[in-house]
């Protein structure tokens, strides 16, 4: 039996699919959730690597805590500044580009308007319908329509370095804490064994939301993240043990 012509069928309906990213300012969260879990990891492996080493080579608490804040404040200020100084340099890149094409739509339309038509072209279009989609989109936005083609740049979704240096800073510290808490707290008896796991736990849930936002494989990731951590902590362990055990330290 055939649908009614009037029936609007839900593929055509112009709704994007249900977990596409369609949404406008996607770069931003992209950009800032990409600088927090960088961040966290970071601030896990960089600060547990301090305070196992430190706490391999001797038993006192104040030398882990001094060493493990200097770690967590250094690392924390050097990941922001990191962040703030590569994210700049990319919305530099982005804006500099917006204002080329912004100076070319005014000196030179024909030829920005012949050079739309011809990108369209480039994507299987056929003549005509190239230039009724290059004449529509120019109508609309001209500048979008030229950003979209030609540098896939949304003019709306500039990155921000202060929102990829804040995310950095803050999930750094919130990361960097988790190994140190452990290692002054646990038990002497448990205290490595315990921050081992804390550590490896936290890095392994960072490894999870990374493959999440990226969509990639979760436990490729988690594995990746984990046995790196591992491998981190236990040769800084084994250097602060062996500090300790020859009386360097």
């Amino acid at each position: 039996m055939s649908s009614s012509p009037d029936a609007t069928p839900t593929a055509h309906s112009g709704e994007p699919h249900p977990g596409e990213p369609h949404a406008s300012g996607l770069a931003q969260r992209l950009n800032w959730l990409r600088a927090g879990v960088l961040g966290a990891n970071d601030g896990i492996v960089s600060v547990a690597a301090v305070v196992v080493g430190v706490a391999g080579a001797t038993p006192e608490r104040a030398p882990v805590l001094t060493a493990g804040l200097a770690a967590l404040v250094g690392g924390a200020i050097s990941m922001a500044l990191g962040e703030y100084v590569s994210v700049s340099s990319q919305s530099d890149s982005e804006k500099a580009l917006i204002a080329k094409e912004k100076h070319e739509l005014a000196t030179m339309p024909d030829e920005e308007f012949d050079e739309l038509v011809g990108l369209y072209r480039g994507q299987g279009l056929s003549e005509g319908t190239a230039r009724q989609v290059a004449t529509e989109l120019t109508h609309h936005d001209a500048l979008g329509a030229h950003l979209s083609a030609e540098l896939n740049i949304d003019p709306d979704d500039v990155v921000s370095p202060w929102h990829a240096a804040w995310a950095s800073l803050l999930a750094f510290l919130c990361g960097g804490v988790l190994p140190m808490l452990a290692v002054l707290f646990v038990p002497e008896p448990w205290k490595i064994a315990g921050t081992f796991v804390v550590v490896l736990a936290a890095l392994g849930t960072a490894g999870s939301i990374a493959a999440w936002i990226g969509g990639s494989s979760r436990t490729r990731s988690v594995t990746r993240v984990v046995v790196g951590g591992a491998l981190a902590l236990g040769v800084t362990f084994g250097l602060g043990s062996l500090l300790g055990t020859t009386g360097v330290v």
